[in-house]
């Protein structure tokens, strides 16, 4: 049992010079992925923590298909905490730990700062819920911040890196984490275009220590298998999702989607994705506030979702977990998802005693 496994499903299912043949054949290499990670163990420990919410432009979160006049709906941005075994012994991988209180300069969020002037407090009273931090959640659930292990993100829209990794003249908050990402990923947020740079927390990475980063080219399985990293371009160039093999089935998290009814858009009540998709014969809606790559991007969320299988809430939707869930909102009214993940839990975690024994 090594520490990472390559995974090789998915090899050339992306080859075909037709979009919708690369899709079914994506498509059957996602399912032939998940009959044989179910196979696998299941993680010791999954808990997933919301961390803060903030608005996000409708016109991105559903691309093409939101047919109401609301400006917004309200991301909720999650921490997931995974432990599970490896030949090294128990792991603990922290998935999107957001460091929101030092995230605001990313320039879309600084621009909205900027519009509402002296009413920014008055905003963020009424569109910014901040239950929790990384940190303050570690604490709660009795973890140190040396005992974590990695991190990972299925992008680095918005994200803080160097706060936990470190620089050469400042220690990390996480002094024992390696960020786990793709190649590609870590590549193309130190040479963005203008309009994809928007997204990005500036000096986000920057100085990063090399021995902190474990840089990936392709999927991966982690430790005994019960979590994998699968590689899932589109919403970014590096963009992966995270699986992890749990008692309520397989979770798959990225920000492909925002919420359930963008991967069963034929199912959702929310205004217009029903029609568009009944319209357009689209099997899901994009999440496309960058647009990089959504050819690749329609099919990841296909790879996504039927590697999730049926939701343990819903099976008319994917057992999909979002790290950004939309979250019904009374400022933002018809944008209430039809089924929503929450916060979930499985398993047991060892703590930082037990850890330390």
């Amino acid at each position: 049992m090594s520490l990472m496994t390559p995974i090789s499903h998915f090899d050339g299912s992306r080859r075909a010079l037709q979009p919708m043949s690369r899709v079914e054949d994506t498509r059957a290499a996602a399912g032939d992925f998940r009959r044989d990670m179910l196979a696998k163990p299941t993680v010791r420990y999954y808990e997933s923590f919301e961390l803060v919410r903030v608005p996000y432009p409708a016109k991105f979160a559903y691309l093409n298909a939101f047919t109401r006049p609301t400006p917004f709906v309200h991301l909720c941005n999650r921490l997931f905490v995974i432990q599970f075994d490896s030949s090294e012994g128990l792991k603990t991988l922290l998935v999107s730990p957001s460091d929101w209180e030092h995230q605001r300069e990313t320039p879309f969020f600084a621009q909205l700062d900027a519009m509402a002037g002296p009413l920014t407090g008055v905003m963020d009273s009424l569109m910014v819920r901040t239950p929790n931090t990384v940190l303050g959640v570690l604490a709660k659930i009795g973890l140190k911040p040396e005992d974590i292990d990695y991190i990972t993100y299925d992008h680095l829209h918005t994200q803080n890196v160097t706060r936990w990794l470190g620089s050469a003249d400042r220690p990390g908050l996480l002094p024992n984490a390696k960020l786990l990402i793709m190649r590609e990923e870590w590549e193309s947020a130190k040479g963005l275009l203008p309009w994809h740079n928007q997204w990005y927390c500036p000096g986000g990475i920057a100085d990063v220590p090399d021995d902190k980063l474990v840089l990936l080219d392709d999927s991966v399985f982690l430790g005994d298998g019960s979590v994998a990293l699968v590689r899932s371009k589109g919403h970014t160039e590096g963009n992966h999702s995270i699986v992890a093999h749990t008692e309520g089935g397989l979770f798959v998290t990225s920000e492909n989607g925002v919420s359930l009814d963008a991967y069963e858009p034929k199912f959702s009540k929310i205004p217009g994705l029903a029609a568009y998709a009944k319209q357009t014969g689209a099997e899901i809606i994009i999440n496309g506030n960058t647009q990089e790559y959504v050819v690749d991007q329609y099919i990841s969320m296909v790879a996504e979702k039927t590697i999730a299988g049926p939701s343990v809430r819903d099976p008319r939707f994917p057992n999909v977990a979002p790290s950004s869930e939309a979250m019904a909102f009374w400022l933002f009214p018809s944008t209430a998802p039809t089924v929503t993940v929450g916060n979930l839990r499985y398993g047991t975690l060892t703590h930082s005693a037990e850890l330390a024994s």
